[in-house]
């Protein structure tokens, strides 16, 4: 994630309600311009019940196991994210995300926290300089979903083959998912083979997006996710306007599309799978 300065315009309209509720597996209610009160009440409006709300750096991951512990239809998910981990080692120190790490572990280990994340590799805004302290807290975090046996929530850009090879190298958690899935069929049918979820945002409905959509078609509907990721990855027609919660049923119509299944068949899948994922 990273803030694209969408604040400021028309938010877009609320979308027909899904007859069948599910969960927003990932968003980022800190970064949208809405309270926490609104944005849970809009999102209900359309039958979108439960968020997972992320947390990235340790002091974003604080702020939502607290408010996971002040509202029920709030998860929290924490973890460095791989650009932090990389700021952390090259502006201050490698002790400095040994510390942020350890600060983790700590929420990790919090009733209302239901998953470690989003964790991963991003190779397009980190450079080569970085890679060495995303793996290693890559690593770490991988060890931790382990240790607390909630799910790992994956952070993957332009880093698909270190991430599958971290994942064999250290043991994928029971519970696995790339968060935004971004790869493409091949790595789809890998994912699947190995039981891990591939969550989709926004982006699948995008013009150019047929390769994410071929990749979709071989997606087991018992693997399949749905998020925002908001307030980045507006689904279309909406691309370029703050994305929130709500906006779920957009997204998961176009899903339902391409695999050529009904809303709410589709619908009843995401729940339950959410249900397992984040144990709700």
């Amino acid at each position: 994630m990273a803030h694209d300065g969408r604040k400021g315009q028309a938010p877009p309209p609320l979308p027909e309600a899904l007859r069948i509720a599910v969960a927003d597996s990932h968003t980022h209610l800190d970064m949208q311009d809405t309270t926490v009160e609104q944005a849970l009440e809009s999102a209900a409006e359309v039958g979108v019940t439960t968020l997972v709300q992320i947390g990235c750096d340790l002091e974003r991951a604080r702020w939502a196991a607290r408010i996971a512990a002040e509202h029920e239809a709030i998860w929290a998910a924490v973890a460095l994210h791989p650009n932090e981990a990389a700021r952390l080692t090259l502006e201050e120190s490698g002790a400095a995300l040994s510390e942020a790490l350890e600060g983790i572990a700590e929420l990790a280990r919090l009733p209302q926290v239901r998953a470690i994340g989003e964790t991963g590799l991003d190779y397009f805004r980190t450079g080569p300089e970085g890679v060495g302290a995303q793996q290693e807290s890559f690593r770490r975090h991988i060890a931790l979903a382990r240790e607390t046996g909630k799910a790992l929530v994956i952070h993957d850009r332009e880093a698909h083959a270190d991430v599958l090879r971290l994942l064999e190298e250290e043991g994928a958690p029971s519970t696995t998912v790339f968060h935004c899935f971004s790869g493409d069929a091949e790595m789809a049918r890998h994912c699947a083979e190995r039981g891990y979820y591939m969550s989709f945002a926004g982006n699948v409905t995008f013009k150019n997006a047929q390769p994410l959509r071929d990749a979709l078609a071989h997606v087991p509907a018992e693997l399949l996710l749905v998020e925002t990721d908001a307030p980045f990855l507006t689904p279309a027609p909406y691309r370029g306007r703050p994305n929130a919660p709500y906006l779920v049923p957009i997204t998961l119509r176009c899903l339902a599309e391409v695999k050529g299944v009904s809303e709410d068949e589709l619908a009843k899948h995401i729940a339950a799978n959410s249900a397992r994922v984040f144990g709700y």
